[in-house]
């Protein structure tokens, strides 16, 4: 699977909820995510936790100025704990980042709105591109909805938030 990624800073999360509305994005749900990260030699490894379910998620990022395209695979989990701890004495502890989401879909694209445990409000814009499509389409659908909620190019970050937390 593939997804073109953009991730940014937000002030305000009701306002880019707004604004985000306003161009025709959906409210889907509120999810409370746990993700934990592993020690890997190749891309990154995260266990994400859900109240309801869990997803072991392998992805590989290619950075570019403004987007990213990301390569990832994801495998349900019925026993997170157990494997939480059976990849942590294998592979090693990373970081663990705990968040709160509001997620909103327009077509192909989804729009997180994240409040992100010791970092802050951020945004991200998920294009799911088909492996047969090209991801350069996506690209000016992105900018519009980046300029409708009022990012700068230069405010997109390139770093994961577990990347972010281990900055200080």
């Amino acid at each position: 699977m593939r997804n073109l990624e953009a991730k940014f800073p937000l002030r305000d999360l009701v306002q880019a909820r707004e604004r985000a509305e306003a161009i025709g994005f959906a409210y889907r749900a509120i999810l409370v995510q746990c993700d934990t990260f592993f020690a890997t030699p190749h891309g990154k490894l995260k266990l994400r936790e859900e109240a309801a379910a869990a997803w072991l998620i392998h992805y590989q990022r290619a950075h570019d100025e403004t987007l990213q395209l990301s390569n990832y695979s994801i495998a349900p989990v019925s026993d997170p704990a157990r494997t939480r701890a059976i990849l942590e004495a294998a592979l090693g502890f990373m970081a663990q980042v705990r968040k709160r989401r509001i997620l909103m879909s327009r077509d192909d694209i989804r729009l997180h709105l994240d409040d992100v445990e010791g970092l802050g409000q951020f945004g991200e814009i998920e294009a799911v591109v088909a492996e047969d499509e090209n991801p350069e389409v996506y690209r000016p659908a992105v900018a519009k909805i980046l300029a409708a909620l009022g990012v700068a190019r230069e405010n997109l970050l390139s770093a994961s938030y577990f990347e972010l937390m281990r900055r200080g």
